[in-house]
């Protein structure tokens, strides 16, 4: 074999192996062992689900998105917890400075319990890249602390498509990836409506969520199959009903500012 033949030949090789450890690579993002979601296409958290389609969100301002007049800001300019606990209902303890909060121990929720809104958070994951997948810039949004919106550094950061950033977490992933690059900050807008119930506490209307990330909608008035859960999804009892807004720890540093939220109201309603 000439010298060419043989460079054609340890080059096929080499692209085989390549080809077949990224085939490795994408069935070990996920789980294979896990319950079939409700419509029964995807296991929860499926490795092998396709990966939402990239695309480049606008540039973000370097300014904070002023809050509307009927708002009430979570987190603002001034370094201020006061409107926020401790899941057992303690005095916050994660660290904000020059109105930017990082995560610390435990999950943090506010005072204050919702049913329907519309949720603005600014976030960023960390500027150094240490980690992959789920273990890379991972936090999260608990919509009245218990329906997740994913936070994760998914930009050029493949992991199961229902746990990349702005996914229902462990239902449905994003409709693309509209990530910026680690250390830029995002935002997402969120318009949530809780679930309802019968006077006899069944399940009347599920929890329906839009959500733009980086001013592109990823998810547009979808229902959730239940509360979050890792690995599973849990049934809608009535204390679904309401709840506060919670931030997750799960050891990344991941910080956030500009928090605003405001109620909406049915119409014909003051």
């Amino acid at each position: 074999m000439n010298i060419h033949r043989r460079h054609v030949a340890h080059t096929g090789i080499v692209l085989f192996v390549l080809a077949g450890n990224m085939l490795g690579q994408q069935a070990n993002l996920g789980y294979d062992d896990t319950p079939m979601q409700p419509n029964g296409r995807w296991h929860i958290h499926d490795g092998k689900r396709p990966q939402p389609p990239l695309v480049r969100p606008a540039p973000m301002k370097v300014s904070p998105v002023p809050a509307p007049a009927d708002a009430t800001q979570l987190l603002g300019d001034r370094d201020d917890l006061s409107a926020w606990q401790m899941m057992d209902g303690s005095p916050a303890t994660w660290v904000m400075k020059n109105g930017t909060l990082e995560t610390g121990k435990g999950v943090i929720r506010t005072r204050a319990e919702l049913a329907d809104f519309q949720l603005h958070v600014e976030f960023a994951t960390p500027s150094e890249i240490k980690g992959d997948g789920q273990g890379r810039g991972n936090s999260g949004v608990f919509l009245l602390g218990k329906f997740e919106i994913q936070v994760l550094d998914s930009h050029q950061n493949p992991t199961y498509p229902d746990g990349q950033a702005a996914a229902m977490y462990g239902q449905y992933p994003p409709l693309v990836n509209a990530s910026r690059p680690p250390g830029e900050w995002q935002t997402y807008d969120i318009v949530f409506t809780a679930p309802r119930f019968t006077p006899a506490g069944a399940l009347d209307k599920p929890a329906i969520v839009t959500v733009l990330h980086n001013g592109v909608v990823v998810h547009n008035a979808t229902p959730f199959w239940g509360p979050t859960a890792h690995r599973k999804i849990e049934p809608y009892t009535r204390e679904t009903a309401r709840g506060p807004i919670a931030l997750q720890d799960h050891g990344n540093p991941v910080r956030y500012r500009n928090l605003w939220v405001r109620a909406v109201k049915e119409y014909d309603k003051p």
